[in-house]
């Protein structure tokens, strides 16, 4: 065998390799989270946030009144809801995420939504009257709880996710079926930013580390909530 024959029946195993050391590299790759965020210290003030998965989609159920007392877009968006202890927050493109028809029918709409570049997103509100903890299974649920700076972090994170208007959100959309509202977003969603890898990324904000590759999914989502589960004793009152 020549030297270029066996070049090439060794090229083909060689970039074979590169390909699946890349993945595993990605797959593994850590975005560190922020000690000083996160977990909160023993014996200072935290807020209880829970992460919710209903099987694809990740959401964020904050409490109310933590979001209005950081004055700001998002805090004036939030004063604007109906009445519910509870704000959950997700994030999507701004048709495929908003649209309740049949998903059947989405499915070129859906693809559009992935392998576009410039999808335009929203950011959805919806008020809540019912505690997280009584509404979602724990098998959905992460519950976590944020240093007094953790929060204010998430809360900057989500703020700049919004696209304003005269200093103000701007609103896109609302669904009277229940009360959520969905405000223009600033990001673009596709198959490299989708709806869980934006609730990782507000997570990390607040101090988590979690596994950016890992958060296609929402199962990837709620495992980097795990060692908040965890640390809860330590962060307790």
């Amino acid at each position: 065998m020549t030297r270029s024959a066996r070049d090439r029946t060794l090229a083909g195993p060689l970039l074979l390799a590169a390909v699946l050391g890349l993945i595993a590299a990605l797959w593994s790759w850590t975005r560190a989270g922020d000690p000083a965020l996160y977990p909160a210290a023993p014996g200072t003030p935290v807020v209880e946030i829970h992460v919710l998965d209903n099987g694809f989609h990740t959401d964020l159920a904050l409490p109310r009144a933590a979001l209005l007392a950081r004055p700001g877009p998002l805090a004036e968006a939030v004063r604007g809801l109906p009445p519910g202890d509870w704000i959950l927050i997700g994030w999507g493109d701004a048709k495929f995420y908003v649209d309740r028809s049949p998903i059947q029918s989405r499915i070129p709409d859906g693809l559009r939504a992935f392998f576009g570049r410039d999808n335009p997103s929203v950011v959805m509100l919806v008020p809540e009257r019912t505690d997280p903890r009584r509404r979602f299974a724990p098998a959905a649920r992460r519950s976590l709880r944020l240093s007094a700076a953790g929060f204010a972090a998430l809360d900057a994170r989500l703020e700049a996710a919004l696209e304003l208007s005269g200093g103000r959100a701007r609103l896109a959309l609302a669904r009277p079926s229940d009360n959520a509202r969905f405000f223009a977003g600033r990001e673009h969603f596709w198959i490299g930013h989708l709806c869980n890898h934006w609730t990782a990324g507000v997570l990390n904000a607040a101090g988590l580390p979690v596994h950016p590759a890992r958060a296609i999914t929402s199962a990837g989502v709620m495992a980097a909530a795990v060692p908040a589960e965890l640390d809860r004793p330590a962060a307790g009152d």
